[in-house]
């Protein structure tokens, strides 16, 4: 059976949009970089997004240096390049998450990740929406209608499944970001489902970002009572489900 392409008023691309958004950032992390204290010739080798540990170490170094008197345009940078790492699927925010639990207190630390995780993840879904939901309803009409008629049964707990998808490693979060759009799960609870689902493990690792200097691998955020925190974590998710579930069977 030959695809079918779907409705003109769900299939229309606005690629002009993307490009938009891209530049928005750019220009907005262009003048933060302009914004910011001059720097020695070695430290600014260090003003790039993290893409290992030492990476990580080596920009905490330099943002801390100049933390205590540029306070407004260190946290502006790191938001910065959190939502856009994240709203392009691009790997690295988790560098980005240790870095915070070095550079700001805890609470600091938890609220700004949450908050750019699901700010970066609706960004995302919406690029999604504007250039990828036609192509993909083109290519699978079939499998997607059957995703989405499956979901339809449970359209009252979008909010406990997306805090469940974001507490366990089961779906990649970019992957997540990009299906949920095409797949008719609605922005509020999949951005709040985020806020939420992504607390439990960037606890863990806003924790181990605290002793950044003496890491020597990311697993250190890792251990057992890290995994049976996020897996009780997963369970609570699903518990108002479940609890639903027997109230109608009973």
């Amino acid at each position: 059976m030959e695809p079918k392409p779907v409705a003109a008023s769900s299939s229309q691309s606005r690629p002009w949009l993307v490009v938009l958004i891209f530049l928005s950032f750019a220009v907005t992390l262009y003048t933060l970089y302009l914004l910011f204290p001059e720097v020695s010739t070695d430290e600014k080798l260090h003003l790039k997004y993290p893409r290992n540990l030492e990476d990580a170490k080596q920009l905490g170094r330099v943002l801390s240096k100049y933390k205590e008197n540029n306070y407004t345009v260190v946290l502006c940078s790191v938001v910065v390049v959190y939502i856009f790492l994240q709203s392009f699927a691009i790997p690295g925010s988790i560098f980005l998450t240790i870095l915070s639990g070095y550079l700001f207190p805890f609470y600091v630390a938890l609220l700004l990740v949450c908050t750019c995780s699901a700010t970066g993840a609706a960004i995302c879904y919406t690029i999604s929406m504007l250039i990828g939901r036609a192509a993909i309803f083109y290519l699978f009409p079939e499998r997607i209608t059957k995703w989405q008629e499956d979901l339809s049964q449970h359209k009252d707990n979008f909010l406990n499944y997306m805090i469940f998808l974001r507490v366990t490693p089961i779906v990649p979060n970019w992957l997540i970001n990009i299906a949920s759009p095409v797949l008719d799960v609605p922005l509020a609870p999949f951005f709040w489902g985020t806020f939420l689902g992504v607390a439990p493990p960037s606890f863990l690792y806003i924790q181990a970002g605290s002793t950044l200097e003496q890491m020597t691998h990311t697993s250190v955020a890792w251990s057992w009572t890290s995994v049976a925190m996020l897996t009780g974590s997963a369970i609570l998710s699903l518990a108002p489900i479940l609890l639903k579930k027997k109230v109608k069977a009973d």
